[in-house]
């Protein structure tokens, strides 16, 4: 039932859509520093900072993954692959700077599917949303 009837695509409740097969293009960044409790902002000290995080996609290995910061990107390396359809991890070093800042990290698989940055397609059951990942971080 869920595979065929419950996970699907629609735009309508009367369009019949399109099953969910495989994931979409992912990536998630681990948050640096620590969390503000009330803002849950991430708190950095100025200086370098590695950031890491993890990738995947049901329709290939992922051959590259972009860390933003400020809407900046800057090429990831990655890390090898453990095979083609595991999660593929990656790092980058941030320069931090004092003042606010958001990072974020978006993914390419083989088939060339990029996270999108604006807007995730949109469907009536909210399935597949692979928004890009974003995390405030205030740099002191």
């Amino acid at each position: 039932f869920q595979n065929t009837i419950a996970y699907v695509y629609r735009q309508s409740l009367e369009d019949p859509g399109a099953q969910v097969t495989r994931i979409r293009v992912r990536s998630l960044l681990m948050p640096p520093g620590f969390p503000d409790f009330v803002t849950r902002t991430r708190i950095v000290d100025a200086g370098p900072v590695m950031i890491r995080g993890r990738a995947w996609s049901g329709s290939g290995p992922i051959v590259r993954v972009e860390l933003g910061v400020d809407g900046a990107w800057t090429e990831a390396k990655l890390d090898e692959p453990i095979d083609d359809f595991a999660w593929r991890g990656w790092s980058a070093e941030w320069i931090a700077e004092p003042g606010e800042h958001v990072l974020s990290c978006r993914a390419t698989d083989e088939s060339g599917d990029t996270q999108p940055v604006d807007e995730a397609p949109w469907n009536y059951g909210g399935f597949g949303n692979n928004l890009i990942h974003t995390v405030p971080v205030t740099v002191r």
